[in-house]
C-alpha cells in the first residue's frame, strides 16, 4: 500500500470541501495537509510537501487552472467543477482526473482509487533498472529491455515526473525525475544547465550567457539559477 500521500484542497464552496474531506478521511494513507477557499490563500503554502492537489476550476480571483500552472511542484492535480467547458483546458495540464460536480460518493472514490493505482504503478515502475555496467543503463519500453550506453546520451530533458533520454538515434522516456537521475553515480558526468535540461560536460562545445552548444549542433538554454554549474567551462561568454 502507498503510504503518506499528502493532499491540498482548494474550493470556494465550503460544503464541497467538507464532502471531499469526509471521503478522503476514510483512507488511512491519504492526509489532508491544507484546505483553502481561494487560490490566493494557498500561494504562500506552495512549498509544502504536497503530492496531490484537489481544486475547483472556477474560483473567485485566480482560477484553478491558473493556480495549477503556478503549482508546478505539486506532481498530481485533480480538478472538481460543474463547468465542464474547462475540462479540455484542464487536461492539457496533464491532470489525473476531472470530477464533475455535484460531488457524488462513487465518483469521488473512483478518483481516489485512480490516484492510488497511479502512485502504485509509479512506485513499482521498472523503467530505469540498476546499472548493468559503469557505462550502461537498462530501461524497459513495453515488453522490451534496452541497454543504453551513457556515452550515447546527448542530453536529458525533464518532463514533470518523467525524463526524456535523448540519443543520436532515438528518444526514450522513463518514469523518473531528472533530479533523481542526477543523484545517481552513473550520471556524474552530467551537469544541469536548466530546470528542464542536463547535459554531459564533455559534449559542451561552446556557451554564451543564455545557451550552450553541444556536438551535433544542439543548442539548449541556460537557466539563470544554473549558470554557476557551468563555471568549469571557461570559454568567454
Amino acid at each position: 500500500m502507498i503510504a503518506n500521500i499528502k493532499c491540498m484542497i482548494i474550493d470556494d464552496d465550503e460544503l464541497d470541501r467538507l464532502v471531499l474531506q469526509h471521503h478522503i478521511n476514510q483512507y488511512d494513507n491519504i492526509e489532508i495537509v491544507a484546505s483553502f477557499d481561494s487560490a490566493e490563500k494557498a500561494i504562500p503554502y506552495l512549498d509544502l510537501p504536497v503530492d496531490v492537489l484537489f481544486i475547483e476550476t472556477k474560483l473567485p480571483g485566480m482560477s484553478g487552472i491558473e493556480f495549477c500552472k503556478l503549482a508546478y511542484k505539486i506532481p498530481i492535480c485533480i480538478f472538481m467543477s460543474s463547468h465542464c467547458e474547462f475540462a479540455a483546458e484542464a487536461f492539457e495540464l496533464d491532470i489525473l482526473d476531472f470530477i464533475k460536480k455535484p460531488l457524488k460518493t462513487d465518483r469521488i472514490h473512483h478518483s481516489l482509487q485512480k490516484l492510488l493505482d497511479f502512485l502504485e504503478m509509479k512506485e513499482k515502475s521498472e523503467c530505469l533498472d540498476i546499472l548493468l555496467g559503469e557505462n550502461t543503463i537498462k530501461i524497459k519500453e513495453g515488453s522490451t529491455i534496452l541497454q543504453i550506453k551513457i556515452t550515447d546520451i546527448l542530453y536529458l530533458e525533464a518532463l514533470k515526473d518523467y525524463t526524456r533520454i535523448v540519443t543520436s538515434e532515438k528518444k526514450h522516456c522513463i518514469l523518473d525525475s531528472l533530479g533523481n537521475l542526477l543523484h545517481q553515480n552513473h550520471f556524474d558526468s552530467f551537469v544541469r544547465i536548466h530546470r528542464s535540461y542536463a547535459v554531459p560536460k564533455y559534449l559542451i562545445r561552446s556557451k554564451t550567457s543564455h545557451e550552450v552548444e553541444l556536438t551535433h549542433k544542439i543548442k539548449l538554454p541556460i537557466g539563470r539559477s544554473y549558470k554557476d554549474n557551468l563555471a568549469f567551462f571557461n570559454m568567454p561568454n
